[in-house]
């Protein structure tokens, strides 16, 4: 669906539906904010989709008790089967990256 979104549209987005959830629960922005520790001001910029941080997004999620929704978006994908394989049950713990052979 986002794909073709631009940044500021899926941020409008993500706004509006925070906005939306915390109406249907017929909370105010003073209280929401409270619950998350995040200024009123804050939450009007994540509601209107300008300049949410991370942290921000994280804090209101949690205090609409709608954090475990964040699993949707980036299910953890763990180890593939190849790796547990071949590290032998321990998780990778950094990427090799490309390496440079000398042929080219």
């Amino acid at each position: 669906m986002f794909a073709d979104w631009t940044d500021d549209a899926i941020g409008e987005e993500l706004g509006r539906r925070i906005r939306r959830t915390r109406l249907n629960s017929n909370t105010t922005q003073a209280d929401l904010a409270a619950q998350a520790g995040i200024s009123v001001d804050t939450l009007r910029n994540i509601e209107a989709g300008e300049g949410m941080t991370l942290t921000s997004l994280i804090r209101v999620l949690r205090a609409m008790d709608a954090l475990d929704h964040l699993d949707a978006v980036l299910p953890d994908p763990g180890p593939s089967p190849m790796q547990l394989l071949a590290l032998r049950g321990e998780e990778r713990q950094r990427a090799s990256g490309s390496r440079d052979d000398g042929t080219g």
